[in-house]
């Protein structure tokens, strides 16, 4: 099959589109046959070499947290899911280097979920990883409703998820985007604050003595805390970028884990409309190089997906 890797780190141009073998599920996992894979900021950063302390030395690595297909076929003990089943699914990447963008991959069936109804593999696709970070951040938070929360980086994919899914538990949030993003973050339930380097100032004209939490989605670190108050909390999605805590404040980074129910409930709010899922422009495996150079431009708004 055909699969997207890096044998050495660089610049775009890095990447491969490699023959590998098709993988065979064995006891409680699932084959799917990809029909979208996402690229995320953390495939970017892999390609890059940015996370290569934390890798195996290996003579390739395959790049895809998550993924939208059809079930393929079934290890023994899968009784949840069906053959030809339109699914999405998480790669715990770092624990088990299934990558996503290829041909087929094999996932624990504990990572896969069934697709929402009514939207593209490519829409379903950007859920993953994305909305289970969004999701496992906000319980890292541990807020009650009607407790006030920031989120940076509130136009991103993960920023987007989290308000929707903050406001939807009653939270009084506010995101942290430009201005040309204020009509989506808004429309997503939440108050609009502008990106300013005065991120407490900002916070606290709004919320005097400052927010009872802060997602940090832009991973701006230690200035974030300024727009929290004493003995709030901060949650980061980079864990090496966490901040040290002060004035009590709690500080945590989400390492997100695949977890089907949670994937569940995710697709539940989609055909809800609760969530809104956002893809900006889609690429052929071939055009993985092309995917990862617009990304590092910026200003993207929702995810560059690649379709085997």
């Amino acid at each position: 099959m055909r699969a997207i890797v890096v044998t050495t780190f660089g610049e775009p141009d890095v990447l491969k589109v490699a023959e590998v073998a098709v993988p065979e599920p064995g006891a409680g996992q699932v084959r799917i046959k990809v029909q979208a894979a996402t690229v995320n900021p953390v495939d970017v950063a892999t390609r890059a070499g940015a996370l290569a302390a934390f890798l195996p030395e290996l003579p390739q690595y395959p790049l895809g947290w998550d993924a939208a297909g059809t079930v393929d076929a079934l290890g023994e003990g899968v009784q949840d899911l069906s053959l030809g089943e339109s699914v999405i699914g998480l790669s715990d990447w770092f624990g088990t280097l299934a990558g996503a963008q290829a041909e087929y991959i094999v996932l624990n069936a504990t990572a896969v979920a069934t697709a929402p109804a009514g939207v593209s593999p490519a829409e379903a696709a950007t859920l993953p990883l994305n909305g289970l970070t969004a999701l496992q951040s906000l319980d890292l938070l541990n807020l009650s409703e009607g407790q006030s929360l920031v989120v940076t980086g509130a136009a991103g994919a993960v920023g987007g998820y989290a308000l929707q899914l903050a406001a939807r538990r009653g939270l009084n949030v506010y995101g942290v985007a430009g201005p040309e993003d204020r009509d989506f973050v808004t429309g997503a339930g939440a108050g609009f604050i502008a990106r300013t380097d005065a991120l407490g100032e900002a916070v606290r004209a709004v919320v005097p003595g400052g927010v009872d939490g802060l997602l940090d989605t832009a991973v701006i670190g230690a200035p974030a805390l300024a727009a929290v108050r004493d003995g709030g909390a901060y949650t980061g999605v980079f864990g090496p970028a966490a901040p040290e805590s002060e004035r009590a404040i709690r500080v945590d980074a989400v390492s997100v884990q695949s977890n089907a129910d949670q994937l569940a409930e995710l697709t539940f709010l989609v055909e809800s409309g609760a969530l809104t899922l956002r893809v900006a422009q889609t690429f052929g495996l071939d055009e993985a190089a092309q995917a990862h150079s617009l990304f590092a431009k910026g200003g993207t708004r929702g995810r560059l997906v690649l379709i085997p």
